[in-house]
């Protein structure tokens, strides 16, 4: 049961992730990069939750 709440978790983070690369592809693209490192390090910090998650999962 506390399993489905974990999953939903997960999942929001990674389409958080991925929201966060988009954006910094972008950044990058338009030549911006410091805001590039910015949502670099942004999804970097959502991964770090995105695994931590997986350890307690296992």
């Amino acid at each position: 049961m506390f399993g489905l709440f974990g999953n939903s978790e997960k999942k929001k983070l990674q389409k958080e992730y991925e929201k966060l690369m988009e954006k910094g592809l972008q950044a990058q693209r338009n030549g911006k990069m410091a805001e590039y490192a910015d949502l670099s390090a942004k999804a970097q910090e959502v991964y770090k939750r995105i695994q931590e998650l997986e350890k307690k999962e296992n």
